[in-house]
């Protein structure tokens, strides 16, 4: 298996999550938007993915916004890319 594949495989194992819909959000958003990423952005998503459920629900589902200018437009393309 090569890196690129390797990589997606992690990711794709990282995003499923507790609540069923974190799991369609983000697994929606690294099938259509994850190969249109900048380098910076994909470390945000990685950083993202770090993140407890109750945090990214928060962010994800529109209750709170990241404080981060970059977390803040990485989240608003994961919400639009379902």
């Amino acid at each position: 298996m090569n890196d690129v594949a390797h990589d997606l495989r992690r990711l794709q194992w990282q995003c499923r999550r507790g609540m069923r819909e974190l799991d369609l959000l983000l697994n929606a958003f690294l099938a259509r938007g994850l190969h249109s990423l900048a380098e910076s952005d994909r470390q945000h998503f990685e950083t993202l993915l770090g993140l407890n459920d109750h945090v990214l629900a928060g962010w994800l589902l529109g209750e709170q916004i990241p404080a981060d200018q970059d977390m803040a437009r990485l989240v608003r393309a994961i919400r639009n890319s379902v």
